[in-house]
């Protein structure tokens, strides 16, 4: 076998760094103006693109560093991670806006995006309809989003997303008490009464003047009734009768788990 001349390795290796470089893929972006990759980003974005338009504002949120596009193309971006599905990415986006642009005229989009970015992740409020055990069911999406819905209206109460986030946050309110409720009722159908009792005392505690008490309230009675505490059990059903004069629940009992409250057909 020839031997190859020191010349001749130099050449290969040159050749072999030039066909390196030649298949690396061209950045079509390379010579855009911001202007234009915010086009095109925009474009990808009204087509469902989502996808696609997050690597566009990511470059536009550099080469438009310190202006106020570079600060609309990280909204942008979260919007479209959210879009897409990445919910995690999104928060994560939004949380270094905040933290880079404390002053921001869109400091209170962020926030309301926020909270639409947690109030629509997979919050378990009714996924308890297929029957699922729901005792283990993270709830903290919900408490996030109503933590950033809560900051948008104590801080900018003349937002154009205030009224929509108050209205968010009463949903929050009440679906994290029907989830507490529904926990312990959970417990109760199975006998744990202690942890019946303090599923429904937090329900009544964290969660005050949801429609889901009057059903805490109805295990509370029922709880202690089963636990031989009887003082207790005539004073959660002074409560109860106070509170809900006309309950259907201390008329009917709990629905069965076949007539769940939410079937109306």
């Amino acid at each position: 076998m020839p031997r190859l001349s020191s010349l001749s390795i130099a050449t290969l290796l040159l050749v072999g760094v030039l066909a390196g470089c030649s298949s690396t893929p061209d950045d079509p972006t390379a010579h855009w103006s911001a202007d234009k990759i915010y086009s095109e980003a925009r474009d990808e974005m009204n087509g469902g693109a989502w996808n696609k338009a997050v690597p566009l504002l990511e470059k536009l949120e550099g080469r438009a560093a310190g202006t106020t596009l570079a600060q609309q193309a990280q909204l942008e971006k979260a919007y479209a991670q959210y879009k897409d599905g990445e919910r995690a990415q999104a928060i994560a986006t939004l949380d270094r806006f905040t933290k880079l642009h404390p002053a921001s005229p869109a400091y209170d989009y962020a926030l309301y995006l926020k909270g639409l970015v947690n109030f629509n992740d997979d919050l378990g409020w009714f996924s308890w309809i297929s029957r699922q055990d729901l005792s283990e069911r993270d709830q903290q999406a919900a408490k996030d989003s109503f933590e950033a819905f809560r900051e948008l209206v104590t801080r900018f109460p003349d937002s154009r997303y205030t009224p929509d986030a108050r209205q968010r946050m009463t949903y929050i309110v009440n679906s994290l008490a029907q989830y507490e409720v529904h926990v312990a009722r959970y417990y109760y159908d199975r006998g744990a009464y202690v942890a019946a009792v303090s599923r429904a005392q937090s329900a009544l505690a964290d969660y005050r003047d949801a429609p889901a008490n009057e059903e805490a309230l109805y295990i509370l009675v029922h709880s202690y009734d089963a636990l031989g505490l009887t003082q207790l059990r005539d004073d959660a059903r002074r409560v109860l009768d106070s509170s809900y004069p006309d309950s259907s629940v201390a008329r009917t009992g709990l629905r069965g788990k076949d007539n769940p409250w939410w079937k109306f057909w």
